[in-house]
């Protein structure tokens, strides 16, 4: 008998949301949910490390070193 026909039998028998719940349907979409928040995370504290940084090099003066003639 085939994966699928054992399947199929078994949500016959028990019922989908039993069916489910026994082989951890729901499991991989809860794992994808996860790794989705992690990586927003993960940008969210890139950008927020680069949005300060960029405010104070705009309000920041250019200054460049001159040499000064002492005789």
């Amino acid at each position: 008998m085939m994966r699928r026909d054992v399947h199929v039998h078994t949500v016959a028998a028990l019922g989908r949301p039993s069916w489910q719940e026994m082989i951890g349907y729901g499991r991989r979409a809860l794992v994808e949910t996860t790794m989705g928040r992690y990586a927003a995370r993960r940008t969210e504290a890139a950008v927020g490390a680069v949005v300060p940084n960029r405010m104070l090099a705009a309000g920041r003066p250019n200054s460049f070193r001159t040499v000064r003639d002492v005789n």
